[in-house]
């Protein structure tokens, strides 16, 4: 069962704007996850970065500590916002806030 498209959209904008746990998504967004199933797909989400080139949060911060201090360095280091490009706003929060 994938992810309702509006449940997808919000956890993406609030991990735009920092959001990097369930607690964090809760407390930035309206959503309401249904079930352990809805649970463990947002769990998921929340450690990508970049769905088209399936690359992770956790890659992206060790880039950005490397010294990785914009996106088109990110880009070039991790592959991440290769594809699409919708993953831009999450990758720069990470750069700003380094995690």
């Amino acid at each position: 069962m994938a992810l309702e498209r509006e449940k997808y959209l919000k956890v993406r904008k609030a991990q735009a704007e920092g959001a990097r746990t369930i607690e964090e998504l809760k407390s930035m967004s309206d959503i309401v996850i249904e079930n352990d199933t809805e649970l463990e797909e947002v769990e998921t989400l929340l450690k990508n970065a970049c769905k088209c080139k399936n690359v992770s949060i956790s890659t992206i911060v060790d880039a950005v500590k490397n010294g990785a201090d914009t996106f088109e360095k990110v880009k070039e280091t991790t592959n991440a916002g290769s594809g699409c490009g919708r993953c831009k706003g999450i990758i720069s929060n990470i750069i700003e806030n380094k995690r």
